[in-house]
């Protein structure tokens, strides 16, 4: 092996090779050569003198970090003060508390969407069978007739301003009444009132609807109509009519035709048409009961042939 530094004295008086601990030599290869010499691991510096004799001390709490951060701090800080709300006021209050809110939120949206989007309605009579049964629970569209305009075959409800229907008789007030009243105007609960009407749109502005042709078929601006909404448990009766709708005014007629006082009983009052601006909106779902829950068509087909009004 050859030799990597200076001599040192050996006590025996012999001088001897002073090794490099950081060179390995190289060892024999069981066939022949030499495995090259590979460096030894050098040891890192171990802990200071100084370091080992720091003694160990206690760390305030406060000088902790949260465990996650300030998002961590900030949800422990609202369970302490919840905690705090439940030992002061107790489980009962804070249950009372939130059922509260979540009943004031529904009153707001539910009247929010009465006014704006949807109304619920309550249908009486039997003018509209089989499209609307005695009792059945509608929402009506209140985007129609604005922004969204009127269409053959929408079936409308409309408030009663031309004297159709007998007016309705003071209801005496019980103890609950103002609580039905509440829900009513919020639109929890469907309005009862038999001052609106709901009919099926069959003429709109500039129209002329004729009753019959010769197979008892209404037409509308000269094309027969197939109205497959019809009662099909009787035959409709013929009722002669022919009118022009005017302008800002709807010519409706009920589906269940041998039962439904509509345009053709009240050509006395307002020539039988009613005011667009009349109409609380189009009828669009059954809500109830739930086994007839569906939407109401407006029977495109039935008026696809249908051409615009003369001058239109």
């Amino acid at each position: 092996m050859p030799e990597t530094g200076p001599r040192t004295p050996d006590p025996r008086g012999q001088d001897q090779p002073r090794v490099d601990s950081s060179v390995i030599p190289a060892t024999e290869d069981p066939v022949g050569g030499a495995y090259a010499a590979e460096p030894a691991p050098v040891p890192g510096p171990g802990p200071s003198e100084a370091a080992r004799d720091i003694p160990a001390r206690d760390i305030p709490a406060r000088d902790i970090p949260a465990a996650d951060g300030p998002a961590h701090a900030g949800t422990a800080s609202k369970r302490a003060r919840r905690a705090k709300s439940r030992e002061r006021h107790g489980p009962l209050f804070l249950w009372a508390k939130e059922v509260a809110t979540v009943v004031l939120v529904a009153i707001v949206l539910s009247f929010l969407i009465k006014t704006f989007l949807f109304r619920a309605f309550y249908i009486p009579s039997e003018s509209m069978v089989n499209t609307l049964d005695v009792n059945d629970r509608i929402f009506v569209n209140l985007l129609v007739p604005e922004p969204f305009a009127l269409q053959h075959g929408d079936v409308v409800v409309f408030r009663d301003t031309q004297g159709w229907l007998v007016p309705m008789a003071e209801k005496e007030a019980g103890p609950f009444t103002w609580v039905q009243d509440g829900l009513t105007f919020v639109g929890l609960l469907p309005d009862n009132s038999e001052q609106h009407l709901v009919k099926r749109v069959v003429g709109l502005p500039g129209d002329h609807v004729v009753c019959c042709d010769a197979g008892g078929r209404l037409m509308v601006n000269g094309a027969p109509l197939d109205e497959s909404y019809v009662n099909p448990a009787e035959v409709p009766q013929v009722r002669d009519f022919d009118v022009v709708v005017p302008d800002g005014k709807v010519w409706v007629m009920g589906d269940n035709r041998n039962h439904s006082a509509d345009s053709r009983a009240h050509t006395d009052s307002n020539g039988g048409f009613v005011d667009i601006a009349d109409v609380e909106g189009k009828a669009a779902v059954i809500a109830w009961p739930l086994n007839r829950m569906t939407a109401i068509d407006n029977y495109p087909d039935v008026f696809r042939d249908v051409p615009a009004p003369a001058g239109k």
